[in-house]
Parts: C-alpha cells; sequence; structure tokens
C-alpha cells in the first residue's frame, strides 16, 4: 500500500515540464550555456538585446516595441506552432510564428508578464526551444533586463 502512494509522488515531484514543444533536455538546470556574447542596440521606438555565439552568429534576439508595449523573442530556426522557454524559477511554452524570409521563429509577451522577470534575473542560464529540439542556453547578463525594462517605462 505504501509503494503506491510513493510512486505516485515521485511522478508529481518530475521537474520536467509536461507541456508541448518542450526540448528533448528540459531540465536544464545544470546545462553549460553556450559561449558567446550579448549586444544592445537602442532604436527608436524600443530597443533589442542579440546574443552570438563565439562564431558571431546571430542564436536569439531580445526585441521591445515600446509603442505596443510588447517584446518578442525571435530564435533562427524551422517552422513551429511554439517556443518554448525556460529560466531557474520558470518554464512556458509560448505560441510562435515563422518568419519565412528572416528564417526566424518568433514569440511575443506583454512587457509586464513575469516570465520575462524570470529572464532577467535566472541564474546562469536561459533556455529556448522550438518544435521539441535541443535547447539554445544562453548566459543571462544584464542586456536582457535593460530591453525588458525599455519596455515597461
Amino acid at each position: 500500500m505504501m509503494f503506491p502512494m510513493i510512486a505516485a509522488l515521485a511522478l508529481a515531484a518530475d521537474s520536467t515540464p509536461n507541456v508541448a514543444g518542450a526540448p528533448l533536455a528540459s531540465n536544464l538546470e545544470y546545462v553549460m550555456p553556450i559561449d558567446g556574447s550579448w549586444t544592445y542596440a537602442a532604436g527608436t521606438d524600443g530597443s533589442q538585446a542579440t546574443f552570438y555565439n563565439s562564431s558571431r552568429q546571430q542564436q536569439l534576439t531580445i526585441q521591445c516595441t515600446r509603442s505596443t508595449r510588447r517584446i518578442a523573442l525571435l530564435k533562427p530556426g524551422a517552422a513551429a506552432p511554439s517556443m518554448w522557454v525556460w529560466t531557474s524559477s520558470q518554464k512556458k511554452s509560448l505560441p510562435a510564428s515563422y518568419d519565412a524570409s528572416s528564417s526566424r521563429v518568433r514569440a511575443e509577451l506583454q512587457a509586464f508578464d513575469p516570465l520575462l522577470d524570470a529572464m532577467a534575473a535566472s541564474r546562469g542560464r536561459i533556455g529556448f526551444s522550438t518544435s521539441g529540439l535541443e535547447a539554445l542556453v544562453v548566459p543571462p547578463w544584464s542586456e536582457v533586463g535593460r530591453v525588458i525594462e525599455d519596455c515597461r517605462v
């Protein structure tokens, strides 16, 4: 009688999220971020932070459009219905669209979405994945928080 109860508790404590689009290795707590760096650029209607890998290839862009108070997450890839985002405190699957002209998947959030705070405060890494593929894991440098704050003022 005790064994089924322990098994049920173990299943409930599983740290793997049950969301569509979760990457193959969905517990990213110990995955090392890829080598690279963030850049920040202010624009006329907001700002953006872009992460480049060590070969200077664009991997991820976080873009604020101040007039709409929306933040876009843009990741190179193939068409996908969702983008999965992992932080040290939250995991969430977001609806996504595909822009064939730029070959990027786009997911959007309102500027005050709690997931953005979790991204800015994540401990050592943030993960992004589309279509159940391996996650892109990047460090959460200050440029991420700066773009988020730009959309809130």
